[in-house]
């Protein structure tokens, strides 16, 4: 397409086509490990405080954990996932907790 610029010079106009294809975000779950020495109550809190479970599905999952020995606590995209995890983690290392938690892909 030519158009008349404003100096009176003949310009091409040039169109670009851009195929953009868009993909949903990678999934990642985060993981809790059990371990001796973690308190039910202190992943019941963290699972509330944290990863916004109610009362009663925190209370599940950490049975699941004692029981099991592992249980996802969600599945987010890796940033948020990345984030959750290291917020548990540095909470259970101040109240003196060895707990213990992954991100893996879904």
């Amino acid at each position: 397409m030519a158009f008349l610029s404003a100096e009176g010079e003949i310009k091409e106009k040039t169109r670009e086509k851009t195929d953009v294809k868009i993909r949903m975000p990678r999934h990642y779950q985060v993981i809790m490990h059990n371990d001796d020495f973690t308190s039910m109550e202190f992943v019941v809190n963290i699972l509330m405080e944290i990863f916004q479970k109610d009362a009663v599905e925190a209370e599940r999952l950490m049975l699941l954990v004692h029981h099991r020995g592992s249980a996802p606590a969600g599945l987010y995209p890796y940033d948020i996932a990345v984030t959750k995890a290291a917020a548990a983690v540095s909470r259970a290392k101040e109240e003196g907790f060895p707990f213990r938690m992954t991100v893996e892909e879904a």
